[in-house]
C-alpha cells in the first residue's frame, strides 16, 4: 500500500434527528460540531433517518391495500379484450 494517500480513519458519532439515537463508529467523514459520550468528546454528523427511526427498521411501516387495488383494476377491465 503507497503511504500518505489514504484519509484519516477515525472514530465519529452519527446522531439521528428523529429519534435521538446516537451510534460511535469509525468513519473518514469529519465534522466540526462535537458531542460529549461516555466521558469523551467526538466529532457528530447529524442525520434524518437511519435504522432507529426507519418504518422499515422500526416495523411501523405501512402496509398498502393490495386485494382492493386488485378488485378495482378487475372491476375496470372486467369487459376488456371480449
Amino acid at each position: 500500500m503507497q503511504t500518505d494517500i489514504h484519509p484519516e480513519y477515525n472514530a465519529i458519532v452519527f446522531r439521528d434527528l428523529a429519534s435521538g439515537e446516537t451510534f460511535l463508529t469509525r468513519s473518514t467523514r469529519t465534522s466540526e460540531k462535537t458531542i460529549e459520550l461516555d466521558g469523551t468528546t467526538y466529532p457528530v454528523i447529524d442525520v434524518e433517518i437511519s435504522s432507529a427511526s426507519h418504518p422499515f427498521y422500526t416495523g411501523k411501516q405501512r402496509i398498502m391495500d393490495s386485494a382492493g387495488r386488485v378488485e378495482k383494476f378487475n372491476k375496470r377491465f372486467k369487459g376488456f379484450g371480449a
